[in-house]
């Protein structure tokens, strides 16, 4: 892709070159013109593409941006003043990962994109969504916090906020899967209003399970975490590299220990009911660039 700049030098190039032909007896001119455009740098020849898929999206969901082209350099682009980061999908061709909050006003947001000395601006549009609302009931003593239950919750916030600063190389390989073959019991961005007055807006997906089911990684990465916390219970955490985890909850127990390296599909643990639960179920969780995503939208995208 071409400045103007750069289009208006050509243009005039390419009309003076006619122009010669024209008055010329000329096959020796149709030869300089082959020549000249034979030695034309590959940008000025083809153009690289870029694309959002899906472009429409609604709030809370995961997309992709996918650049191909011949000799194609490697992107940059920046998504709500975060960069985004591409690696290669095969010849000429760089994808990345990039998610809207939950609270992202619908809309359309224009993406900046650089690949070498060529610029697109790319649009995405984000549609509102309509999230449900549940009532749970929850004995009162995993609803109310004592002095002590919040210095234990302030000090794993700070824990979790450490693990997402993390950005590591690709892990990940290929589409994500959900980790269980199982029906949904609360989705993502619900409203719960538990016990009639508190108010929680639900980030991961609630997948129903059997106590001691087996749970699969939903993509190859790291184990980063594997402790048992005040609200998650025994929790288990995967980064996939590129500012993308998966978050696992209410686990019974683990199958596998930090720094292990997954395959998506192994077993790394069984469902529970541990921590703020009520009954046995997975609680899972997608984090893109430290922005929850609809675990749904992230196992929707063909990558």
């Amino acid at each position: 892709m071409l400045t103007g700049g750069e289009k208006d030098t050509e243009m005039k190039t390419i009309r003076f070159l006619n122009s010669l032909i024209t008055t010329s007896s000329g096959s020796s001119m149709r030869i300089l013109l082959l020549i000249f455009f034979a030695t034309l740098p590959a940008s000025h020849a083809e153009a690289f593409q870029a694309k959002i898929l899906p472009s429409n999206i609604h709030q809370g969901d995961a997309f992709i941006i996918r650049v191909t082209g011949p000799d194609t350099a490697e992107p940059s682009a920046l998504f709500e003043k975060k960069a985004l980061h591409f690696s290669k999908c095969g010849k000429g061709c760089f994808v990345a990962i990039g998610a809207v909050d939950i609270k992202a006003r619908p809309g359309v947001y224009l993406i900046s994109l650089n690949t070498g000395q060529q610029k697109t601006k790319l649009q995405l549009r984000v549609l509102k969504s309509s999230f449900k609302t549940t009532h749970l009931t929850l004995p009162e003593e995993k609803v109310t916090f004592t002095p002590k239950d919040l210095v234990r919750i302030n000090r794993e916030d700070d824990l979790l906020d450490s693990i997402w600063q993390i950005e590591s190389e690709r892990l990940w390989d290929g589409s994500f899967i959900l980790p269980l073959p199982n029906p949904f019991s609360t989705p993502f961005g619900a409203k719960r209003i538990i016990n009639k007055k508190t108010v929680s807006l639900h980030r991961g997906l609630d997948m129903q399970g059997k106590a001691g089911e087996k749970i699969q990684a939903s993509n190859r990465g790291r184990v980063v975490l594997t402790e048992e916390l005040f609200f998650g219970g025994n929790t288990l955490i995967l980064d996939h590299g590129q500012g993308i985890f998966t978050v696992y909850m209410h686990m019974s127990g683990f199958n596998v220990q930090p720094g292990n390296i997954v395959s998506k599909g192994d077993v790394i643990g069984f469902v529970g009911s541990t921590g703020r639960s009520s009954g046995p179920h997975l609680h899972f969780g997608v984090k893109v660039m430290r922005v929850n995503a609809n675990p749904v939208s992230i196992a929707g995208l063909k990558l």
